[in-house]
C-alpha cells in the first residue's frame, strides 16, 4: 500500500498516471483503455485539437479565491468535470466500478455507470449518497431496456445518458491483436503478459470472477459477449429514442454527437443535454475533435440544452477552454481509468486531485473566480 501511494503522488499529471497504468496492468488491459479504433487518428486529434484555442488571461483581477462549482441538469456540483461511464472496471482493478464511484462521490461530482459495469445497479446504488446518471446502449430488446430503466429509477439515479455513437463496436485493433476478452482467455501469451504484471495478475486472480454485473447474476461474461454483439441496434433511430424518454420520464443526455443538425433534433426529441462525444475516438476513426464541434453546436442549440465535451480532457486548460466556448461541464474515462489501473481507488483519486489543484490554479491565473464568468472573450482560436 505504501509503495503506491508513494508511486502515486509521484504522478503529477494524466500522462505520468498513464505510464503507471501500463507499468501495473496487464498489456491486454491497458491497451483496451489506451486504444482506439482503426489508426487512432481520431483519439489523438481529440487531445491535439485543444492546443488550437489559446485563453486570453486577464490581470489585476484581485482574485485569490475560486468557485469551482457549476450546476448540471439541475444538481450542483462542487467541479466542472464528471466521470463519463465505462464498461469492465473491475478487470483494470479488483475495485472497479466501486472505486470510481467512491472517488466522484469524495469530489462531489456526478459518476456514471456504464450498462456494461461489471458491478451491479443496486450495489452502485447504495454505495455513496453522491449523484449518479446511467448510461443505456440502443438494445434491440425493449424489455431489458425498460428493466433496466426501472431498475435504475429505483437504485436513485437521477439521469438517463444513452450512448448513440455505437450502432456496432468500432475496430479496435489492438483488442485484436491482444484477442481482448472479458474475462480474458487463457494463452500462452496472456500468461506472459501476466508474468510482467504480477501485482495486476495477484489481484485478478484473488478477487471474484468478473462478470457483467447488471446483465447477468450467474452467467461468465465470456458467454455474454456474443449476447452483447447481439443486441447492439444499428436500426435503432429517433422514434425509438422518443419512446426511449416517454419510459425513462427524468432528465436525459445523449451522447456521441458531433453534427450540428443532430445536435437540434436532439433537442427536438425532448434531451435536456448532449454530450459532444466520438467515443474517445473508438468507433469512427474519422470522426471530429469534439472541441472542435462545440462551438457551432453550442451556437446552434443556444441555451435549449446543456452541452458537456467528452473526449481528450487531459488538463485543467482544456476544461476552461470547454467551459469558455459553452460547454456546461466536460466529462472524461481514460484519465480516471488509467488511475484506476494504476492504484484502485487512490489512483482514480489522484486523477480527480490533479484536475481539481490545477483548475483552482489556472482560474487564478486566467483572473476569473467562478466558472459563470467564463466565455468566448476568454478563447482566441488560432489562425
Amino acid at each position: 500500500m505504501e509503495r503506491r501511494l508513494n508511486m502515486l503522488t509521484h504522478c503529477h499529471n494524466i500522462e505520468d498516471l498513464r505510464i503507471a497504468a501500463r507499468k501495473r496492468a496487464h498489456r491486454m488491459v491497458f491497451d483496451y483503455i489506451d486504444g482506439a479504433a482503426d489508426d487512432e487518428a481520431a483519439m489523438r486529434n481529440n487531445g491535439h485539437q485543444f492546443s488550437g484555442y489559446d485563453l486570453v488571461h486577464r490581470v489585476l483581477t484581485g482574485v485569490d479565491q475560486v468557485d469551482t462549482s457549476t450546476t448540471l441538469l439541475g444538481r450542483k456540483i462542487d467541479i466542472p468535470f464528471i466521470i463519463s461511464p465505462s464498461a469492465g472496471n473491475r478487470l483494470f482493478h479488483t475495485q472497479g466500478e466501486r472505486a470510481v464511484a467512491r472517488a466522484a462521490s469524495e469530489f462531489g461530482t456526478i459518476y456514471s455507470l456504464s450498462t456494461l459495469s461489471t458491478v451491479s445497479i443496486e450495489e452502485i446504488g447504495r454505495l455513496t449518497s453522491g449523484p449518479k446518471w446511467f448510461q443505456l446502449y440502443v438494445w434491440k430488446d425493449r424489455g431489458l431496456v425498460k428493466e433496466m430503466l426501472a431498475r435504475a429509477r429505483m437504485s436513485g439515479f437521477e439521469a438517463l445518458i444513452l450512448t448513440v455513437d455505437m450502432p456496432i463496436t468500432g475496430n479496435r485493433e489492438r483488442d485484436l491483436h491482444n484477442r481482448f476478452t472479458i474475462p480474458p482467455k487463457i494463452t500462452p501469451a496472456q500468461i506472459w503478459h501476466a508474468l510482467r504484471a504480477p501485482r495486476w495478475t495477484a489481484d485478478y486472480l484473488m478477487g471474484p470472477a468478473i462478470r457483467y454485473a447488471n446483465l447477468s447474476a450467474d452467467t461468465p461474461a465470456i458467454s455474454l459477449a456474443a449476447f452483447v454483439a447481439g443486441q447492439l441496434h444499428a436500426g435503432f433511430n429517433w422514434r425509438d429514442a422518443e419512446w426511449l424518454l416517454g419510459e425513462w420520464n427524468g432528465p436525459s443526455v445523449i451522447k456521441g454527437v458531433v453534427d450540428t443538425d443532430d445536435a437540434a433534433k436532439a433537442v427536438s426529441t425532448g434531451f435536456n443535454a448532449i454530450a459532444i462525444s466520438n467515443h474517445g475516438g473508438r468507433q469512427l476513426d474519422a470522426s471530429p475533435a469534439p472541441i472542435d464541434m462545440l462551438p457551432p453546436i453550442a451556437d446552434k442549440v443556444g441555451d435549449a440544452a446543456e452541452l458537456i465535451v467528452d473526449g481528450g480532457i487531459r488538463r485543467s486548460t482544456d476544461i476552461l477552454k470547454s467551459l469558455a466556448l459553452g460547454a456546461r461541464a466536460v466529462s472524461f474515462a481514460r484519465p480516471y481509468l488509467y488511475g484506476l489501473a494504476a492504484g484502485g481507488q487512490q489512483g482514480v483519486t489522484r486523477a480527480l486531485d490533479l484536475f481539481t489543484t490545477s483548475l483552482r490554479r489556472d482560474m487564478v491565473l486566467l483572473g476569473v473566480q467562478s466558472i459563470s464568468e467564463l466565455n468566448r472573450d476568454f478563447v482566441r482560436r488560432r489562425a
